[in-house]
């Protein structure tokens, strides 16, 4: 199981830096949220979860750790914003140099 989520942690992460690269601003915004998936699954990792625990300290012997939880409940408060950030400046940005890419140029024929 290890391998299967390590192995699609990395998919997702070579994905949005695929996308990140690409000269378009609609790519590189789901590059950036691309990473931002990887970046909250590797915070889930790295909390050990566990199935079947109290999620409150005190009701059994062993609980869920909530600080992980919190961690990627917060990232993805922000990351939902900084995305529509994002999206608002590339629309201003196609409305003024009526171009979707990302330096404000077509790249030369």
């Amino acid at each position: 199981m290890e391998a299967l989520f390590a192995a699609a942690l990395g998919i997702l992460t070579a994905s949005g830096v695929y996308l990140l690269l690409r000269a378009r601003t609609f790519p590189v915004v789901m590059g950036l949220t691309l990473i931002s998936y990887a970046v909250n699954l590797f915070l889930f990792a790295m909390g050990r979860l566990q199935t079947g625990v109290a999620s409150v300290i005190g009701k059994s012997a062993e609980y869920g750790d909530p600080l992980p939880q919190a961690l990627v409940l917060t990232a993805i408060v922000i990351g939902f914003a900084m995305t529509a950030f994002v999206v608002v400046l590339a629309l201003r940005s196609v409305g003024e140099t009526h171009t979707d890419h990302v330096d404000g140029r077509e790249p030369a024929q």
